[in-house]
């Protein structure tokens, strides 16, 4: 019982208990024209500096998003990068999770090196 509380409550804050919506992640993903930088289907940037997102955790991408939301105001947690702070401003956590979610069934091309 206090192992399966516990587990509830982790999940829950991190945003893995929540289903998120890969259409409506698809719909943010458009509005915000992430493809200028990212490319066609979030697989090629324009920049080599700009990431690859298609086929990305989900975990991850939202968490990165969440990093650029706080910026500056966290230096252990934030991430810094004007374009990316300005994009994420407007979403919310359930947004940023849905975006996370459209991302990661996005088919995408990394190599994993062993």
């Amino acid at each position: 019982m206090k192992f399966a509380l516990i587990t509830t409550i982790l999940l829950s804050s991190i945003g893995i208990a929540q289903a998120a919506s890969t259409d409506k992640g698809r719909a943010l993903v458009e509005k915000a024209n992430c493809a200028s930088c990212h490319g066609a289907g979030l697989n090629a940037p324009i920049l080599p500096a700009y990431p690859k997102l298609a086929g990305q955790h989900a975990d991850y991408v939202y968490y990165a998003l969440r990093a650029y939301k706080v910026g500056n105001s966290n230096a252990q947690f934030g991430r810094n990068n004007a374009v990316m702070s300005s994009q994420v401003q407007a979403f919310s956590d359930a947004d940023m999770q849905d975006i996370a979610a459209y991302v990661a069934s996005l088919p995408g091309n990394f190599v994993v090196k062993r």
